[in-house]
């Protein structure tokens, strides 16, 4: 409930009214992923699951952008993506689109062909490359063990990006 009120505080203060008519993207890494164990096949060591913590970040996820005006979520082939939008997805009923993690230009593309907000579910290295693609000219980064930032990017000209936080 506090993290949704925040995230409405922030926007209503950092993005003018003359610019909010114009899309927000959310951009996320995918929430923790589970540890593959000694033996796993091949196909869990490359594309595992969530884990219990990654579970409760994508239900927390889905708390803190319910009021969001989301009306597309893109993910990559990983399942890890997928899970973590899941819970938002399933809530406002949309049926999450599937882009390629190593082709930035089709996201981008669908991403300035939508209309209204839009979610998207990377990975720690693309989503600075999702927010550099925006038009956003200072750089971000994404650490291996972050799994807890949210990146609201708003178009205009240049488009602007607030960092934030969720549990």
């Amino acid at each position: 409930m506090f993290e949704r009120l925040l995230i409405g505080v922030i926007c209503a203060i950092a993005f003018p009214a003359s610019s909010l008519a114009q899309n927000t993207v959310f951009v996320v890494r995918h929430a923790e992923r589970a540890d593959s164990g000694t033996g796993a096949p091949a196909m869990m060591a490359t594309d595992p699951d969530l884990s219990e913590a990654g579970r409760a970040r994508a239900a927390s996820l889905a708390i803190v952008l319910k009021d969001a005006q989301i009306s597309a979520i893109f993910v990559t082939e990983f399942r890890r993506t997928q899970q973590t939008a899941a819970p938002l997805a399933k809530s406002l009923g949309i049926t999450p689109t599937v882009v390629s993690s190593k082709d930035m230009a089709e996201l981008t593309t669908r991403l300035k062909k939508a209309h209204g907000n839009a979610l998207v579910v990377g990975h720690s290295n693309t989503v600075p490359d999702v927010i550099a693609a925006l038009g956003v000219p200072t750089p971000v980064s994404v650490s291996d063990t972050e799994f807890d930032q949210l990146f609201v990017v708003t178009s205009g000209s240049p488009p602007r990006v607030i960092q934030l936080r969720y549990r």
